[in-house]
């Protein structure tokens, strides 16, 4: 060993050798290196894990407060107009007219009160007319009221408790609803929608109209049903809501204004060109809302965006104002009546940082105390383990020198080393005994092996001479089954039929049939297919040649006597063979132009002359051949006249059924499609485009039923001697 050393030294001289460590050096050195990589990484982690906790928490709380603002926004906006549908059942139902003003006062002043977010319910008609409840901002309600003998001027009245008026406080001249925005836009939509917001003259309160047309029955506008709804009352929502310590919630328009916020600073301010008496308050954008937070993320939304109009999707951000960090989010809102606005929630960094950053500092500390520990506990515990290795070590060595005989202490309190000490004691005895008696296990194992040999020699024979066999009586019964089916010179001899068929076997032997029989200017036509592939099917299938071809030349023309007998015949023949086979078969009668339909099997196809299909479904015109013996009460029969040119098509379920290699199936309506489409041509061209069309969808897909198609057409100018 030493002279081959010395020999690969001297061939591989730049071969530095490679160092050794003892075990206990292993075991100490990288326990050391992986608890100072584990603390580094804890600690970076942690750091990571706080930033990243930051981010998740501040966004599942944007999102809930988006997703908790949507929900009521939801509910608050769907008052107006559960308001507009109890007035139209009322009207629907007569309950009021909206020609007699007294009794749809009363209707509004109950509404009113019914609806406390409401602050403004009326009626504006087409003629001029306008009546209305206003809810002022104590509480009371006052009448809006203008008829058709002072057109123009809008009355103003008190009203006491029980909505009676008491005096007329204000008349408001040059009042003409048609030149409402409000108006105007209920008739430009022609439907139910909102108006722009506006906010009121008096206490400043920002409100949006619900309006909607109501149009008599010749289609001509009788005016408009309109109520208020304020929007302060989403202010006070989103003031109660809790984002963090110091987040605030606000709504904005696709232009930029504002409509709801959760601050205390206004969104609306007196028009600066207007004079001291006549001061009428104006909407303030959010860019230049008084809220320093509002609109920083505003200007933030803008300069990312560059268009509020371009957020379509909700978006987070983060931003900083004055070096302090920011989470945002913007989320569009819209409803079925064309609201289109933008809700923003907004939550400064510094309400989660401060527990995070003082988790992260304890992190660190007790992640340098546990190092410390765990160095230690490391260095005993790899003296503590090392020691009876070392001794098992110095055993292999003395039984790879050639002494056998060693044996170790097994006393250990670690399971592993102890369950070593006893495997290497286990394995130096069967060492030992494997010397003694290998040459005698390699004879006896030899001429196991070779007797094996012989026998799987002997079974690979058998079975090759065994699959010749059943491969020849295979290829007999499928001869067969191609041997009775209909030859193109007989289809061709059936006069005023053009008949086409095909039959392909996904199998050596398919369990598909098809047969057309002419006895006496009687043409029979029967497809089937058995349950399974196979010798069993392709037996069955013969069997139901030989006899319908018997019943045929017996002239038996009922049907139900006809799939009895059939049925019986098979039934009979499949309990002697054990068989659980069974099969649908479809009967079909055709002379002078009539064709009588039975039996269960797929869909049965009319073809009308100019491609229209009519489909037959025959569940109730039979029942399965072979399952049960006496079906006599289960078969029944439909008739259907043939003119020129129409024609019937018939398939087994290979075709309906056939997939491509996305899953997906040809069906019913494709093979529909595609005889529609070419019945102009004959029978045998209409098989041929529906095969092919058959195997493009398929392609290389592996078929896994048998197909069989038949294609009957009545050729035109057939005349029938009565």
């Amino acid at each position: 060993m030493v002279s081959e050393k010395l020999a690969i030294d001297k061939k591989f001289p730049w071969k530095a050798p490679t160092p050794k460590f003892s075990l206990r050096t292993t075991l100490v050195v990288p326990f050391v290196l992986q608890i100072f990589a584990a603390v580094g990484l804890v600690g970076y982690l942690s750091f990571k894990s706080g930033q990243q906790s930051v981010n998740d928490v501040a966004s599942q709380l944007r999102r809930e407060v988006s997703n908790r603002i949507k929900q009521n926004l939801d509910n608050y906006l769907k008052t107006p107009y559960l308001i507009h549908q109890v007035n139209f059942d009322a009207l629907e139902l007569k309950q009021i007219d909206l020609q007699n003003l007294s009794i749809l006062e009363r209707h509004f002043w109950k509404q009113i009160h019914q609806f406390p977010d409401i602050g403004f319910i009326g009626y504006a008609s087409d003629q001029g007319e306008m009546l209305g409840m206003e809810r002022l901002d104590n509480g009371l309600i006052e009448i809006n009221l203008m008829e058709n003998s002072s057109p123009t001027n809008l009355g103003i009245y008190t009203t006491d408790l029980q909505g009676n008026r008491i005096n007329r406080r204000k008349i408001i001249p040059n009042f003409i609803n048609s030149k409402r925005p409000w108006y105007q836009k209920a008739v430009q939509s022609k439907k139910a929608t909102w108006s722009d917001i506006f906010i009121y003259q008096g206490t400043p309160r920002p409100a949006i109209s619900a309006v909607v047309p109501v149009y008599d029955r010749a289609g001509q506008i009788q005016g408009v049903l309109f109520n208020d709804f304020l929007l302060s009352l989403i202010s006070d929502f989103l003031k109660t809501l809790k984002i963090g310590n110091s987040g605030q919630t606000f709504i904005i328009e696709r232009s930029g204004m504002l409509v709801a916020s959760s601050t205390e600073k206004p969104f609306f301010i007196k028009n600066p060109e207007s004079n001291e008496l006549e001061q009428i308050p104006q909407r303030l954008s959010a860019v230049d809302s008084r809220d320093p937070i509002v609109q920083a993320t505003t200007k933030h939304l803008l300069s990312r965006f560059k268009n509020f109009n371009k957020i379509s999707t909700e978006e987070p951000l983060d931003f900083a104002v004055n070096n302090h960090r920011y989470f945002a989010q913007v989320s569009p809102f819209k409803d079925r009546y064309g609201l289109d606005w933008l809700i923003v929630v907004v939550v400064p960094e510094s309400d989660f940082m401060g527990q995070i950053e003082s988790n992260t500092r304890k992190t660190i500390i007790l992640s340098l105390v546990a190092l410390i520990v765990a160095i230690v506990l490391g260095i005993l515990s790899a003296r503590w383990i090392s020691r009876p290795i070392f001794r098992i070590t110095q055993a292999s060595e003395s039984i790879a020198s050639g002494n056998l005989d060693q044996h170790v202490n097994e006393s250990h309190r670690i399971v592993e080393i102890k369950k070593l000490a006893n495997s290497f004691n286990s394995m130096a005895g069967q060492l030992k005994e494997s010397f003694e008696t290998l040459e005698d296990k390699v004879e006896e194992r030899t001429a196991e092996l070779d007797r094996a040999n012989q026998a799987i020699s002997a079974l690979n024979q058998r079975l090759k001479n065994e699959n010749i066999r059943m491969s020849a009586e295979l290829d007999i019964l499928q001869q067969m089954q191609q041997l009775i089916l209909p030859k193109p010179t007989e289809l061709a001899a059936i006069e005023d039929l053009d008949i086409a068929g095909f039959m392909e076997s996904a199998s050596e032997v398919g369990g598909d049939y098809y047969d057309v029989l002419c006895t006496n200017g009687v043409v029979t036509i029967c497809i089937g297919d058995v349950t399974g592939h196979g010798l069993e099917s392709g037996i069955l299938m013969v069997m139901t040649q030989a006899a319908v071809r018997t019943l045929q030349e017996m002239q038996e023309s009922d049907p139900v006597r006809f799939l009895d007998t059939l049925n019986r015949t098979i039934y009979k023949n499949v309990q002697r063979m054990n068989s659980d086979k069974n099969m649908t078969l479809a009967l079909l009668n055709y002379a002078d132009s009539i064709i009588s339909i039975s039996g269960q099997h797929e869909e049965t196809l009319v073809v009308r002359k100019g491609g229209q299909i009519q489909r037959i479904d025959t569940i109730d015109l039979g029942f399965p051949l072979g399952l049960e013996e006496d079906i006599s009460k289960l078969i029944s029969h439909v008739l259907v006249e043939l003119g020129p040119g129409d024609g019937v098509v018939l398939y087994t379920d290979g075709i309906p059924e056939a997939r491509n290699m996305h899953k997906k199936f040809y069906g019913i309506e494709r093979l529909c499609e595609v005889v529609s489409q070419n019945w102009h041509l004959s029978a045998e061209q209409i098989k041929e485009a529906t095969i092919d069309d058959l195997r493009r969808f398929i392609g290389e897909q592996k078929v896994f039923d048998d197909i069989t198609l038949l294609v009957l057409k009545q050729q035109g100018n057939i005349v029938h001697n009565l």
